[in-house]
């Protein structure tokens, strides 16, 4: 929403004509994925088609608070790199995304609430920052955001991904490498202030998505961000206190036994040498 033309850069999910979904369980037979294709209306002479051979859902998905909200789709026959479809790398399970960190998300989804794309129906693409999980929990409800889960949007509203989005790809750029660091999930809405959106956040699942691959496994990069996250230290009413491990009880306790441990050693170091001959 309040996005712009995008450059070619995700995939597009379709249903077979004459085809239906069957409750909340679909047949991978019915999916086809188009590669290299900008517009939906119209000719796409870049596009390369596959049909899906399997879907994988992850195990610990829940529909009732979008937790673990991520797929994969396994296609019937490789696909070749082109100057027009090339993979994205994904977030590597030790990556960091600080509060404010610029994001870009495309998609051919609605562009505002009830409105959707109009024709040639290209792929859009807008710009928003990451909103730290503390005060997206704060934002959508305390207990609503996971350490699965990652939120973008713009505070102030207006820039946001909406209806017909979900599943595409939330990127960020680390010099000339683009990292892929969620995948639409949820919103309240659309571009509605202060209410972010979404996403599954990608470097939750490297494990998961390794163990499916057997060769040609995906990119994962480590995203690092520099400087201190002011999530870190955000709270509302509700919210359990940041932790800070400099301050934490245990760890100053832990601190004074390796202290006091260090202190008795070298005590019976000089013990022991007064008794040296």
């Amino acid at each position: 929403l309040a996005g712009q033309s995008a450059e070619i850069w995700q995939p597009c999910l379709w249903w077979f004509p004459h085809q239906q979904r069957m409750g909340d369980v679909c047949c991978s037979l019915l999916l086809q994925i188009s590669l290299g294709r900008q517009n939906l209306q119209g000719e796409n002479p870049n596009e390369v088609s596959r049909t899906v051979n399997k879907i994988i859902l992850h195990p610990s998905y829940d529909s009732d608070t979008s937790d673990n909200d991520i797929a994969l789709l396994r296609l019937s026959s490789p696909v070749q790199f082109t100057d027009y479809i090339r993979p994205v790398c994904l977030a590597a399970s030790d990556s960091v995304f600080n509060n404010g960190t610029d994001s870009w998300i495309t998609g051919w989804g609605a562009v505002q609430e009830g409105v959707w794309l109009p024709s040639p129906e290209t792929l859009q693409e807008v710009e928003v920052p990451v909103v730290g999980n503390r005060q997206c929990n704060c934002l959508n409800g305390i207990g609503r955001i996971t350490d699965n889960m990652i939120c973008a949007g713009v505070l102030a509203g207006g820039k946001d991904s909406c209806q017909g989005d979900s599943g595409g790809p939330m990127v960020n750029q680390q010099g000339s490498v683009w990292v892929q660091s969620g995948v639409v999930s949820f919103g309240f809405g659309c571009a509605r202030p202060n209410l972010p959106g979404v996403y599954a956040r990608v470097s939750r699942y490297q494990t998961w998505i390794n163990s499916h691959i057997i060769s040609d496994k995906p990119g994962f990069v480590q995203f690092t961000s520099s400087g201190l996250d002011a999530d870190s230290s955000y709270t509302c009413p509700g919210l359990p206190p940041p932790f800070h491990p400099q301050h934490h009880p245990l760890l100053l306790l832990l601190l004074l036994l390796l202290l006091l441990q260090q202190l008795l050693q070298v005590s019976v170091t000089h013990i022991s040498n007064l008794f040296t001959f």
